[in-house]
């Protein structure tokens, strides 16, 4: 059964590799010449994000490896999670014009950039050592998880997506909803004839 889990889905360790390069990704699409609403809409986007992550570390991973041996990294990353949760209400707290948003989002990311390198090179392998065969099931339980988090928050995480596009990308999209709308309707139209 685990290794049916490990082939459909992630394992732990590749999901917390796989928010870090989303939210490092996000993070550098972030231009302080962009208009306030992209701006707005990449900083949700990843409080959003690290929000869930940190929650599903917390709940499911950091426990499976306390659990199974002792770490250093353990007995800092809650309180560096602390700290994350403080400057997300902060920006949260922010308009997009106040002159201290860019400043708050860069110790941000300063702070997570830090946590990341440090989960990346120590604590992962580690877990990755530790929880061997327990990885696939453990994945499984975060992404579980992930959802269950992430539900009432779908419609942000769209108008977030959205707001950060591209004016050309938003253009692109209208079009191509329009074009199949009219397609759609002619096929509809056709049908009838």
């Amino acid at each position: 059964m685990n290794r049916l889990i490990e082939r459909i889905a992630p394992t732990a360790t590749q999901l917390v590799r796989r928010d870090h390069a989303l939210v490092l990704d996000t993070f550098h699409r972030y231009r302080a010449s962009d208009s306030p609403r992209v701006r707005q809409a990449l900083v949700n986007a990843i409080c959003l994000a690290l929000e869930v992550h940190t929650r599903i570390e917390e709940e499911l991973l950091y426990p499976a490896v306390r659990e199974a041996s002792d770490s250093d990294f353990l007995r800092r990353a809650v309180p560096e999670h602390e700290e994350m949760r403080r400057l997300i209400a902060q920006l949260r707290r922010m308009p997009p014009s106040d002159p201290d948003y860019d400043t708050t989002l860069l110790s941000l990311m300063r702070d997570v950039m830090h946590h990341i390198a440090d989960e990346e090179t120590d604590f992962l392998p580690q877990a990755e050592r530790v929880l061997r065969g327990r990885l696939g099931e453990l994945g499984a339980q975060m992404m579980r998880r992930r959802l269950a988090l992430m539900a009432p928050r779908t419609a942000d995480l769209a108008f977030n997506r959205v707001r950060a596009a591209p004016g050309r990308s938003l253009l692109l999209v209208a079009g191509l909803a329009l074009g199949a709308a009219m397609m759609g309707r002619q096929r509809a139209l056709g049908r009838r004839a």
